[in-house]
């Protein structure tokens, strides 16, 4: 590892990802002479790419839609990737790769700065792989209730077993419900960008809280704006991106998401200005 300066990230599609800004600026920051790419690969091609690696390759971050396969791939799991079974981040080592998720500390450390550091209940849009580390976000920030609202029942089936094993008790409700949502302080969309709810979003929006739309492109969403109408703040998900790229880079340089780098402020004061400025 100690020659390793070989950095990338992969996905498909990759053109719009900011990681390489984002990493580049840490990296700067921390005065290492380290190259960070990206580069296109699919689900199917990623076996052949990943065994192709030279040992000039220190680590990856993934993406969509390559989290799935990277998890079953890896030789060691963090926590969070085990409960999700999916990996966004690969420190390469001579065993094999270590899988981590940080998006799961990403997002909370993105609430958290956001103002929302204890929330009591909590709503998710959606029922994917998003709102599964959603749930583990919420539940590292004290949250003991949450509702999904997804149009399939069965896809609340494992939130609700996850949700068990970490202490949340996760309930369903679905766009069309006649009922009044309750309140909730903090709603996170786990949703495409330009989905369409139709006008029975009105009544989360109103008691939605917060909305943490972890979508970054096209912003504001439609969903956002539903929210601007209700009077409650949204914000997008750049600040989960640069949160969860942090915490990419305390493995890359020390191999534990857990511990801080030297300067870290200043690091993350580097990346927020390249974020801005992509």
């Amino acid at each position: 590892m100690l020659s390793a300066d070989r950095l990338a990230v992969w996905g498909d599609p990759i053109d719009h990802s900011r990681s390489p800004s984002l990493h580049a600026a840490a990296y700067r920051e921390l005065r290492l002479s380290w190259t960070y790419g990206r580069q296109r690969v699919t689900e199917a091609e990623f076996p052949a790419r990943l065994s192709e690696l030279d040992g000039t390759w220190r680590g990856l971050s993934l993406t969509m839609p390559l989290k799935n396969v990277a998890c079953s791939a890896a030789v060691e799991l963090d926590d969070a990737a085990l409960r999700t079974g999916a990996v966004n981040t690969y420190l390469l080592t001579a065993e094999g790769p270590r899988g981590f998720n940080t998006d799961v500390g990403g997002l909370a450390r993105a609430l958290h700065e956001a103002g929302v550091g204890e929330p009591r209940a909590a709503r998710i849009l959606g029922a994917g792989a998003t709102a599964t580390s959603a749930v583990l976000s919420l539940a590292q920030l004290g949250t003991r209730r949450v509702e999904v609202v997804a149009r399939r029942p069965e896809a609340v089936i494992p939130l609700r077993a996850l949700g068990e094993s970490v202490g949340v008790e996760i309930s369903r409700a679905s766009f069309d419900d006649p009922r009044m949502p309750s309140p909730v302080d903090v709603t996170i969309a786990a949703l495409p960008g330009k989905v369409d709810v139709g006008p029975g979003i009105r009544p989360f929006a109103e008691n939605g809280g917060l909305l943490v739309d972890v979508v970054y492109g096209n912003w504001p969403t439609a969903l956002a704006e539903q929210w601007r109408v209700a009077g409650n703040e949204a914000i997008n998900g750049l600040p989960m991106l640069l949160h969860q790229a942090l915490l990419q880079v305390r493995i890359f340089v020390g191999g534990d998401p857990a511990v801080p780098l030297e300067r870290e402020n200043a690091v993350l004061a580097a990346m927020r200005i390249a974020l801005v400025g992509d």
